[in-house]
């Protein structure tokens, strides 16, 4: 199965830069091996898949996808995929009693993975991305350690368009911005306005 699973990163690696190019540009910060957050704009089941496709192999190895459970786990394929692919976090969508949705990134973080994150938590169907919900802040607060690197995904909605399943080519990139750090005592509602206007900074460099 590890075998499958790597012949089948390098088939989709292939595949995404392909349609996309899957081009990355990192504008305000180097790539680099640290533990990171990497957070982004969401318009696209593609987008966790971009932005793996266009970190550098070393970062790729070290770097984990949130991905909803309710959608990824849906059928063995996607499960496989997520799980032997991109070694993806699940999280819930809606909160079940008592769980912290947080938990499973908690567990991620401590244990030195990076995370690419998708702040919005569900996908947008507008150009600006929607407010940022609390788990990019609460995140920061628990691991000021973990540096945080907003990214903007230029074109990926086009790719797959709402109510399609065939791929179409497009060039598409992922544009990586300077790093944010959480304020001595910001509240969580200015530094997630100022999250989400990092991100939104990024989409005309």
């Amino acid at each position: 199965m590890k075998l499958s699973a790597s012949l089948m990163s390098l088939f989709l690696l292939g595949l995404v830069r392909l349609l996309t190019g899957a081009q990355a540009r990192w504008h305000g910060c180097p790539p680099k091996a640290e533990q990171r957050i990497y957070f982004a704009n969401h318009q696209s089941h593609a987008d966790l898949v971009l932005i793996w496709a266009a970190l550098p192999k070393e970062l790729r190895s070290i770097t984990r996808p949130i991905a909803a459970k309710d959608y990824w786990t849906a059928s063995n394929f996607k499960r496989w995929i997520t799980t032997e692919v991109f070694n993806a976090v699940y999280v819930e969508r809606e909160r079940k009693g008592d769980e912290d949705p947080l938990a499973p990134l908690i567990q991620a973080l401590e244990s030195g993975d990076s995370l690419i994150l998708f702040p919005e938590g569900t996908r947008g169907h507008e150009e600006d991305p929607q407010p940022f919900k609390s788990g990019l802040y609460n995140l920061a607060l628990r691991f000021p350690g973990v540096v945080l690197v907003p990214a903007w995904i230029h074109n990926v909605q086009r790719v797959i368009p709402k109510g399609e399943v065939v791929p179409v080519p497009v060039l598409c990139s992922v544009t990586f911005g300077e790093p944010l750090v959480l304020g001595a005592e910001e509240p969580r509602a200015d530094f997630l306005k100022r999250a989400r206007e990092a991100v939104m900074a990024l989409r005309d460099v």
